[in-house]
């Protein structure tokens, strides 16, 4: 009987310099994965990775050897001991992993309840592993019921109604601790990614106009301030910029280092007691975190915005309530679909079993009828089926009311104990079958969503 299981780190359990060493790109992801699917215990795998968290979601035939290889694999990225790193992670099994994904699609498990950006990130999680062939029917059905639930949280509650994000909090939090309005400040955003834009808008918002967006790719630097009102700097211009800026915001996907400390002390040296804000909301950082102690920096991290965060967020608290119900919910529905995976390949296996002996028994006794003839013969075979057949009755209407029950795993599992069933996984062949199209045309929604330039 397969399992489910999920293994992770998070911003509630980690701090964003171990964070930061387990960060996945797109290709170490789909790496990871093949990798650790290659091995007989895990069957299906999809990797999530964003600033707040990396997680693996696992189809298992054996959750403590799985557990053991994720465990080895990540502290192997990571480049430190497993000894060191468990006493971060955490782990998830059967119905608490179900539910655990589903509270991280949908926010309540976000920095900022109810954020809608990690619908997306989990949407691309997904379209990563199916793409690389690592899904199954059953993950392929799991992440769609934990994207609807995220939806059906966004659109019957108001869970995600303020609009924060890490950006705006990062503006937020500058606006606290330069103390005064932002407008007549120097900004550098730093990254014109997703992330980017999304701080350059909440700058926009807060009444910034001049907002220098520098990036590697210079032409999205240029889309970016262009739609915010700003100016675009080529990369290599970046430490002219950071003579002039008031205020840096960096959130790029660079997997090293953009900033080091003696460029800093270079810099402020310059500057001539001129102060400067720092604020790298970048997993892994931008910024070496070393600039705080550079007289006239302030530097804060990704870690360091839970206290603008955690301000007016009571309504959101309030709605999270009624996003739980709705969870609780999808949750329910897909444990019932997962119950039924083994439900039918035991009522195929119970038959099965009760069939063979049936026919064994007959075949034994054949030459003691002698007598009879083959339409008696063929008489008799319909009678054993029949007998077979009415005996089952009971047992598989008994067996598929199971199915809903919440001891219906060990249920199954006794009765296969008692009669010594092992299956064939016909149902979840049939269920992959059948899986495959649907998670395919995900994909395309998906795809036709982002072209249409629709929100998550």
């Amino acid at each position: 009987m397969t399992e489910l299981l999920a293994i992770g780190i998070s911003h509630k359990t980690a701090p964003v310099a171990l964070r930061e060493r387990l960060a996945l790109t797109e290709n170490q992801a789909a790496a990871m994965l093949g990798d650790l699917q290659a091995h007989a215990e895990i069957h299906e795998a999809v990797a999530i990775s964003t600033c707040n968290r990396t997680e693996l979601y696992f189809v298992v035939s054996n959750p403590v050897e799985a557990e053991t290889l994720a465990l080895g694999e990540l502290s192997r990225y990571a480049g430190i001991r497993p000894t060191q790193l468990v006493e971060r992670l955490y782990t998830h099994r059967g119905e608490a992993m179900v539910k655990h994904l589903m509270r991280v699609t949908t926010g309540l498990d976000s920095m900022i309840i109810g954020e809608t950006e990690v619908l997306g990130q989990v949407k691309r999680a997904y379209e990563l592993a199916l793409a690389e062939g690592v899904t199954g029917p059953v993950t392929n059905r799991l992440f769609r019921d934990a994207i609807a639930a995220a939806k059906r949280a966004h659109s019957e509650t108001g869970v995600g109604s303020l609009k924060i994000s890490v950006s705006s909090a990062a503006v937020e939090l500058a606006r606290d601790t330069i103390g005064h309005d932002l407008a007549d400040q120097r900004t550098l955003v730093i990254g014109a990614g997703g992330n980017g834009e999304l701080t350059a808008k909440a700058l926009s918002n807060a009444g910034v106009h001049t907002v220098f967006v520098a990036n590697r790719h210079y032409d999205r630097a240029i889309g970016v301030a262009e739609r915010y009102g700003g100016k675009a700097v080529r990369f290599d211009h970046l430490p002219e910029e950071l003579l002039q800026t008031d205020i840096v915001l960096s959130s790029t996907g660079s997997p090293h280092q953009l900033i080091d400390a003696e460029a800093i002390e270079e810099v402020m040296r310059l500057r001539v007691g001129r102060p400067l804000l720092m604020i790298d909301i970048a997993v892994p950082r931008d910024i070496d975190p070393a600039v705080s102690d550079i007289e006239g920096v302030t530097y804060f991290d990704i870690d360091d915005l839970q206290r603008a965060i955690d301000r007016n967020l009571g309504v959101r608290r309030v709605e999270a309530s009624k996003a739980e119900t709705i969870i609780a919910e999808e949750h329910d529905r897909f444990d019932q679909w997962l119950t039924s995976l083994d439900v039918l390949p035991t009522i195929s296996a119970m038959r099965r079993r009760a069939e063979q002996i049936a026919e064994q028994v007959v075949a034994e006794n054949r030459t003691k009828f002698e007598s009879l003839s083959e339409a008696d013969h063929e008489r008799v075979d319909a009678m054993v089926r029949s007998i077979v057949s009415r005996v089952l009755h009971e047992p598989t209407l008994r067996l598929k009311r199971a199915s809903g029950a919440d001891d219906a795993y060990a249920y199954i599992q006794a009765l296969r104990e008692l009669f010594a069933l092992d299956p064939v996984d016909e149902a979840q062949q049939a269920a992959r079958a059948e899986d495959a199209p649907r998670a395919e045309a995900e994909v395309r929604s998906i795809d036709e969503h982002r072209e249409r330039g629709g929100k998550s």
